[in-house]
């Protein structure tokens, strides 16, 4: 464990903006810094609106994504710095040849993920030959393999239907699909539905879907005082939603596009990631539930999917020296 003297040193030397007393970036361009509609990345609003961001020394452009494909795309042509967003695809990204890495966990998903079924299906068992919807790749594409291998079946067991996201929560809200995969708040979307129920959920599979702070192999070179500052800015926020806890749903839910009353059932499927949390998972555990136990199975989803050709090292995925700069 790093003493309080050291830490401060360590701080001084990547930070700008630290408890430490590090001076403020003035002149430094904005960070453009992406999220889109997922409960684990939402605080960043109220980051945004609280400006917490301005008070550990940064600017930051923060741009929602309707389509979370578009800020995948946006990170990997460098048109944002950072970006938040799952494993599965930080580590799709990275076998491509992107460079970026992980610089903070925000949170897991523990049942705002779904696999939610029409009436009639009352099993996970009964998905065979029907006609499943869910986005290609992605952590419910990823949810719907787990859920299938659990009762000894697989996509070729299924009619696999690849759409985006909300376009598989409407589909299935209409009546076009028999099931869906969609994350929170499409679950919400999904469930209108009338006699529609969850089959299989993210609770299910403890630690499968991490999600993260991920930042651009340039960006991390030339602004690491700025990386550390937008990972001390996470952590003050989910102080100041813990203290403001009204104010903060209001805030998040507002941007989520749904009520307050719906935005508190999220909660519980979206487990925040505390900074010991993170110190935990940052020490590279190859365990069940660890965050790099993880990265090895969904790695090998991937591949089988045919969605990568080759196994991603996981070298310069994980860089845990900003949050272990900290005070702690």
């Amino acid at each position: 464990m790093k003493t309080k003297r050291l830490l401060c040193a360590v701080l001084l030397a990547v930070t700008s903006a630290t408890s430490c007393g590090a001076p403020a970036q003035g002149g430094q361009p904005a960070i453009t810094l992406g999220f889109s509609a997922w409960p684990g990345w939402f605080p960043w609003q109220v980051a945004q609106e609280k400006g917490l961001f301005a008070k550990n020394g940064i600017k930051v452009d923060l741009k929602y994504y309707d389509n979370y494909t578009d800020s995948l795309t946006a990170l990997v042509n460098g048109d944002i710095d950072a970006n938040s967003q799952t494993l599965n695809d930080t580590l799709s990204s990275v076998t491509d040849g992107s460079r970026q890495t992980i610089v903070l966990i925000n949170d897991n998903s523990t049942g705002n993920d779904q696999i939610i079924a029409r009436p009639g299906i009352r099993s996970l068992a009964d998905l065979k030959g029907k006609t499943v919807a869910a986005e290609n790749g992605t952590v419910d594409h990823y949810l719907l393999t787990l859920a299938l291998k659990r009762v000894h079946l697989s996509l070729k067991d299924i009619k696999f239907q690849p759409m985006a996201t909300d376009a598989a929560a409407t589909a299935f809200e209409e009546g076009k699909v028999d099931a869906v995969g969609v994350f929170a708040p499409f679950t919400t979307e999904a469930l209108k539905r009338r006699g529609s129920r969850a089959l299989a959920t993210s609770k299910d599979f403890p630690g499968a879907i991490p999600d993260h702070l991920v930042v651009s192999g340039a960006f991390l070179n030339k602004r690491p005082s700025a990386v550390q500052a937008l990972v001390k800015t996470w952590f003050d926020t989910l102080a100041w939603i813990a203290a403001n806890k009204p104010e903060a749903v209001r805030i998040m839910a507002k941007r989520a596009g749904v009520s307050e009353s719906d935005y508190a059932t999220y909660q519980a499927g979206t487990t925040i990631f505390s900074q010991q949390d993170n110190l935990r998972e940052f020490q590279l555990i190859d365990s069940p539930g660890h965050v790099t136990y993880q990265a090895a199975s969904i790695s090998a989803f991937l591949l089988q999917s045919g969605l990568i050709q080759i196994k991603p090292s996981l070298d310069q995925v994980f860089d845990p020296r900003f949050v272990n700069a900290l005070p702690h």
